[in-house]
Order: C-alpha cells, then structure tokens, then sequence
C-alpha cells in the first residue's frame, strides 16, 4: 500500500511538475486576477490529472489504444485554444493599460473561480497524452509487483493530491507576482510575458520530435 502511494506521487509530481503552457496559464490567471481565480484554475488542472490516473487504473492499455488514434487532432484543438487565450491576454492588457479607466475586474474568460476552474479542466483534459502516461506506469507496476485493485485506487487518489499541490504552488507564485507587480506596466508585462510564453510553448508542444 505504501508502495502504491509513494508511486502515485511521484507520478503526479512527474506529470505535473515539468513547466508547460498550462502551468504558466494557471500562473498568469492568478497574477493578473487573483489567487482564489488561480487556485481555481490549479484545482481544475488536478481534477483532469486525477480523472486521467483513475481512467488509466480502470482502463489501461485498452484506453490509452483508443485514444492514441485521436491525440494528434486534440493536441491541435488544445494549441488553438491555448493560442487563443494567449492572444485574448495580450490584447485585453494592451487595451486595460491604455485606458485604465474601468478599474472594475470583468466576469469574462477566466477571470472568476468557477470560469477558471471549468476552463482549465476541459483545456488539460484535450491532453490525452496523460492517461497514457498514467497508463503505461500502472500497467508496469501491476506487471511487476501485482497491484491490487486498492492499491491501483490509492496510485491513482496519490496522483491527483501531488499534481493537486504542485499546481496550487505554481498559483500561489504567480499570485505573488502579481503583488510585486501591482502598477499598470507590472500587469502588462505580467500579461504579455504569460502569452509569449504560452505560444512558445505550443509551437514547441506541435514541432516534430
């Protein structure tokens, strides 16, 4: 049981922790709006990372055969999105910085908790690559040591709290940012640099490898 757990972490830590266009999305929300926004948006990363372990731990190979066929499109579909909102940040800072009369937070996008968190599930779960990831490190484990099916549940629930706490400090961090940069050019560095980055990181998510 202990096994199982001690592997589930780490395989949270590991799908979670490499730093990609999701993680600076989570990190720009919470610095240009607020850290219950991006603690929202970290929750609904986690749920997408814990929904794909508990699809893998049921599923297997036999899941991740099946959507292996269809990762290519929603990469793309996911890369559209991503872009997108990157560009949605960009313009809306330009504008916010260039009148900064509304000092009002609007309700559009992702700026509310609810917005957030719904918005950053359905945007991590067009990553079919994780339940294949999970897949394959539940399968090896069940191989060699015989996973019980309890043990498979405790892999899975130990995922979703590790990516659960990596994603709440990657908000946490951009809410502070957010603090240290609280005039009007802060916010729009804050929210140019959050979209460069996150088209950087699609282009290199699509190049072939």
């Amino acid at each position: 049981m202990i096994d199982a757990l001690l592997a589930g972490l780490l395989a949270g830590y590991g799908v979670a922790v490499p730093v990609g266009a999701i993680a600076i999305l989570v990190m720009g929300l919470a610095a240009r709006t607020s850290l219950r926004v991006g603690v929202a948006a970290a929750m609904g990363v986690a749920t997408a990372d814990g929904i794909y372990a508990v699809v893998a731990v049921l599923g297997g190979a036999a899941l991740a055969g099946l959507i292996e066929p269809v990762a290519g499109p929603l990469r793309w579909v996911a890369a559209a999105i991503l872009v997108a909102l990157a560009g949605h940040t960009a313009v809306a800072a330009i504008r916010r910085y260039g009148n900064p009369a509304p000092a009002a937070r609007s309700g559009r996008g992702l700026a509310t908790p609810g917005r957030a968190y719904a918005g950053l599930l359905a945007l991590t779960m067009l990553n079919p690559m994780t339940v294949v990831y999970f897949a394959a490190l539940v399968l090896g484990r069940q191989t060699a040591d015989g996973m019980t099916f309890v043990e498979a549940m405790v892999f899975a629930v130990a995922a979703l709290v590790a990516s659960a706490s990596w994603q709440l400090l990657v908000a946490t961090g951009g809410s502070l940012v957010g603090r240290l940069l609280t005039g009007a050019r802060g916010q729009l560095f804050t929210a140019l640099g959050s979209s460069v980055l996150i088209v950087a990181l699609v282009v290199g998510m699509l190049l072939p490898r």
